[in-house]
């Protein structure tokens, strides 16, 4: 009995010890060793901070480019990423930064990115990636022989045919967004309009009928629940690299973890009732989501193999985080162009008369 408790004490000590060792491997050991090969490449940055990294720097960077008003300029690295700007221009070229105790080089030699690119078994996308992850999934995270299967069911809802079947609905989104502002503009005096929130509303706006056509009301739900995603994890950017993150009891986790399964709760509700009238044949299915579910219908009754529910959620989140910012920022920074440089305006105008 004697023996089997020192067996037994002696098995805990060296699970113990194993496990103490990769985890001072992993928080300090590993990192300064990557430190100090990035050094001898000719790369600088931070040192390495326990467990942190660049963390801490990185979210009060981040916190006070947001609350300082952006001039107007085509100059706009130091504001849309205001700490890797403050990184290239401390270190140059060649630097790096510590997201918790992974190291990111930057790359910026068009040749080296081009090989790197050419190299996709060799050079992976970083796994895990918790900011990438906590956000999306999908095909921008996948590889190999599942990012080409999951890439050719999709291909059909991008084709510009199917495209061009959606503009109807573009153009409603549009015409409702100028509608509101010709009303707010009735008035006999100039009247000053903050055209942001509105276009920021197209952007989600356009991607739900585009994305989900008859269960738009849903679509606009899950815009908006991405929408908070996106502003919860700017607020835990300090903790975003901690072991076991998901569990400390802060208000930003707690509501980013109801609003994961609120998520997922409506885009299977959408997702099963999509699936239920293309098996049956009922309807139109000429959005991104009814071409999305035919596509993979198709392949797996050719192939036996296709995406999995959990992969079609992931993939309609993205159609959300790919389109919506982009596209919004996008269109605001073409309104200020124009307003600037008002003969462009009536270039455009010449162009859209003759194109409609």
């Amino acid at each position: 009995m004697e023996t089997l408790g020192k067996v037994a004490t002696a098995i805990i000590v060296a699970v113990i010890l194993s496990w103490g060792w990769k985890l001072l491997n992993w928080v300090w050991l590993k990192p300064k060793k990557l430190e100090k090969w990035l050094r001898n490449e000719g790369y600088k940055g931070n040192s390495y901070k326990f467990l942190m990294g660049d963390m801490i720097e990185l979210a009060t960077i981040v916190k006070e480019g947001k609350s300082k008003p952006t001039p107007v300029t085509h100059d706009i690295t130091s504001y849309a990423l205001p700490f890797d700007h403050h990184i290239v221009s401390k270190y140059g070229e060649k630097s790096f930064i510590w997201l918790g105790p992974n190291p990111r080089m930057y790359i910026r030699d068009p040749e080296l990115i081009k090989e790197i690119l050419l190299r996709p078994n060799e050079f992976q996308k970083p796994h895990p990636e918790p900011f990438r992850d906590s956000i999306i999934r999908g095909l921008l995270v996948t590889e190999g022989h599942k990012w080409t299967k999951h890439r050719k069911i999709i291909n059909p809802a991008f084709n510009l045919q199917n495209l061009k079947i959606m503009f109807s609905a573009i153009s409603l989104s549009c015409t409702d967004m100028i509608h509101k502002w010709e009303l707010l503009t009735a008035g006999s005096g100039p009247t000053e309009v903050d055209v942001w929130p509105y276009i920021d509303n197209l952007a989600g706006d356009v991607i739900s009928r585009t994305a989900f056509g008859s269960s738009y009301e849903e679509g606009q739900k899950i815009f908006r629940i991405q929408k908070e995603q996106i502003n919860l994890i700017f607020q835990m950017l300090f903790i975003l690299h901690l072991p076991g993150r998901r569990f400390i009891p802060t208000q930003a986790n707690k509501k980013f973890k109801e609003n994961v399964k609120e998520l997922r709760h409506v885009l299977m509700g959408i997702i099963n009732k999509r699936k239920k009238a293309i098996d049956m044949g009922e309807g139109k299915h000429d959005d991104l989501l009814g071409i999305l579910l035919a596509s993979n219908k198709k392949e797996i009754e050719e192939h036996g193999v296709g995406m999995s529910m959990e992969d079609v959620i992931e993939e309609c989140k993205l159609f959300y985080i790919a389109g919506s910012e982009t596209t919004s920022n996008l269109i605001v920074w073409m309104m200020v162009c124009l307003s600037l440089h008002q003969e462009w305006q009536i270039r455009a105008r010449e162009e859209i008369a003759q194109a409609f």
